[in-house]
């Protein structure tokens, strides 16, 4: 009984040739077909999507088709936007974007003689021309953190930071004092900020002197008024700060650090400044 199913098994097997004859397909062809090497577009389609790849996890993940295409054009390749994004569905992988940036408070009324002088002029002609300023709060496990940051608007470089457990004047201070410096400081620079109390107090004024610093505020409850710096904030907790669970204010640091120095300042591509990094654009526009 046993040599009998087996060898009806064997007589029911299908062959790949009894298969080729019920498609209608030669075996020569189809065997031609599998030697067959892939065409110079298939090839050029798998690097091209390789490099894609390696773009991507370089910035942390953080491009999405337009900045590849950029960098890729940049390369030399003759690549559209949408087949970078076509490429980047067929891979699986997109910008990663968390929920957007909510402005949680509201400026106080602050002396009426507090002037925009910036006037959202956001573009320069020079750098250490315009500093702006801004405090954002960041959630850790074991309670909220604040982070200062000072940034040149003509390259969007940040120049100064200070991560604080607390939003006294002193993180204020520190990172001001940071972006004193680091650069040089050859005539007086519009420093612009919002009215909070850390920005009209005493120290404040003593650590930006009407000598080298002209004190600029944004109007009451108008965040657009400094909106490069919000627009930071927003990004950093949206392309990075918001991936973790983020312990305590150590750890919180360690992430901004990786982000601002490694990336941001040295490597992340920026459309202000012509797809290059801000290292980059002011290396080529100061020299």
């Amino acid at each position: 009984m046993y040599k009998e199913v087996k060898n009806l098994s064997k007589e029911r097997r299908i062959s790949v040739n009894s298969v080729l004859k019920i498609l209608g397909v030669s075996s020569s062809g189809y065997y031609d077909y599998l030697k067959r090497e892939d065409s110079n577009q298939k090839i050029r389609k798998q690097q091209v999507k390789q490099e894609i790849t390696e773009i991507y996890n370089e910035s942390k993940q953080i491009y999405g088709a337009p900045k590849i295409t950029s960098i890729l054009q940049s390369r030399g390749h003759v690549i559209a936007e949408k087949t970078v994004g076509n490429y980047m569905r067929e891979l699986g992988i997109k910008a990663i974007w968390v929920s957007p940036y909510k402005r949680t408070t509201i400026d106080p009324d602050f002396d009426s003689k507090l002037r925009n002088i910036l006037d959202r002029n956001f573009s320069p002609n020079a750098p250490n021309t315009v500093w702006v300023t801004d405090i954002t709060y960041i959630w850790t496990v074991s309670g909220f953190v604040y982070l200062t940051t000072v940034i040149d608007l003509f390259s969007r470089k940040v120049i100064g930071w200070h991560l604080s457990d607390t939003l006294s004047t002193e993180g204020v201070l520190k990172a001001i004092n940071k972006a004193k410096s680091c650069r040089k400081i050859d005539a007086p620079i519009i420093i612009h900020s919002d009215r909070g109390v850390q920005y009209v107090s005493k120290a404040y004024i003593e650590v930006t002197p009407a000598g080298k610093f002209i004190r600029s505020y944004s109007q009451k409850g108008t965040p657009w008024d400094n909106a490069v710096i919000e627009s930071f904030h927003a990004l950093i907790k949206r392309e990075w700060l918001n991936r973790f669970v983020i312990r305590h204010i150590s750890h919180a640091h360690e992430l901004i650090f990786e982000y601002i120095e490694t990336f941001y300042n040295t490597k992340r591509i920026h459309s202000h400044c012509d797809m290059s990094s801000p290292y980059d654009f002011e290396d080529k526009h100061v020299g």
